[in-house]
């Protein structure tokens, strides 16, 4: 019962929060809405007001907005194939901005009730580069290389990238600016760089909350943008992607570990699907993106009958690719 409730709300906030940003920003613009859906497939149940439908379906893959005039040709004025392409792009790219929105939300939260981890040092292990450099407890890092530190995962992403590399750490120790130089050295129990200091974890500040909720939100979305790419160019397989069941147990694992747990995760797979909405694909987000920038810079209108065969097209694709990801989840939980 706890992992069907905490995927419900996992996938409820995941897609109520896309399909409003579209929703609102198309009602804003006085475009006509058709249908408000939540889910894909037969439909459960629903309601009508003056001229939308809103429903809920029974696959929870997705959700969509039907606005009048989206993939036809249509005379009515309130339709969307006859707004302005700003106006048109904004409505799109809506939809991934509320799930970039829900994640900052959802970060701050959890970084105010369990902590912000600051560039601060806590401590010094002995044995390590740290130490024998002379970094002391409470030390502020500043910059390293002459690159400004704000958050420690901002400094952790610096010893994952320059590995070995000697580098220059610029710390504030008792209002004096002091200039250490570091080796990393290589953890094989850890299989990661070290320079053996831990961070300062602080709870209850709500400015440092709200600057690593925002960190935390580009750092994700930066994340995604490289596996994206890594899967482009045939690095990954379709077994490093999970689908609906693998979010299903993993909200429900997230769940067992508590509320925060939860949260963080509903965060981090709201980034991901903003980011995967924004790929130049048809039927994405993305792929309506090309089309609008197209036609705003060359004034030239594309024909709305050929956008909807075309997007047509990229629904059954993806679809396909939906159950490959989820037969493929099956076969591997169920392995366990």
């Amino acid at each position: 019962m706890q992992t069907f409730l905490a995927a419900v709300f996992v996938f409820g906030l995941l897609i109520t929060s896309h399909e409003f940003g579209h929703f609102i920003t198309a009602k804003l613009s006085n475009v006509k809405v058709l249908e408000f859906s939540l889910g894909m497939g037969p439909k459960l149940f629903g309601f009508k007001t003056k001229e939308t439908d809103y429903s809920l379906r029974i696959l929870p893959i997705g959700g969509y907005v039907k606005m009048l005039g989206e993939e036809e040709q249509c005379t009515d004025p309130r339709a969307f194939c006859n707004q302005s392409p700003w106006k048109r792009l904004i409505i799109i790219v809506a939809g991934a901005f509320m799930n970039f929105l829900i994640a900052v939300i959802l970060f701050i939260l959890v970084a105010y009730n369990l902590g912000v981890v600051k560039p601060i040092v806590s401590s010094v292990e002995a044995g390590y580069p740290a130490m024998s450099a002379g970094v002391k407890p409470n030390d502020k890092i500043l910059m390293v290389n002459e690159q400004k530190i704000y958050t420690w995962n901002q400094f952790k992403e610096f010893i994952s990238e320059n590995k070995d590399k000697p580098f220059k750490m610029t710390v504030k120790r008792d209002n004096n600016i002091i200039e250490i130089n570091l080796k990393p050295v290589y953890n094989k129990n850890e299989d990661r760089y070290l320079v053996g200091i831990s961070p300062k974890l602080v709870k209850g500040d709500l400015i440092e909350s709200i600057r690593t909720g925002f960190s935390e939100t580009i750092t994700s979305i930066k994340q995604m943008i490289i596996f994206l790419g890594k899967i482009f160019k045939g690095e990954f397989s379709t077994n490093d992607v999970g689908g609906p069941v693998a979010i299903v147990k993993m909200s429900g694992e997230a769940a067992k570990v508590g509320l925060w747990n939860l949260l963080f995760f509903a965060g981090f797979l709201s980034i991901n699907l903003g980011v995967f909405n924004l790929i130049p694909f048809p039927a994405l987000d993305g792929g309506w993106v090309i089309i609008l920038l197209y036609e705003a810079i060359t004034g030239k209108k594309i024909d709305e009958n050929k956008i909807g065969l075309i997007n047509l097209i990229g629904f059954a694709i993806l679809m396909a690719f939906a159950i490959l990801v989820t037969f493929k989840d099956i076969i591997r939980l169920s392995s366990y």
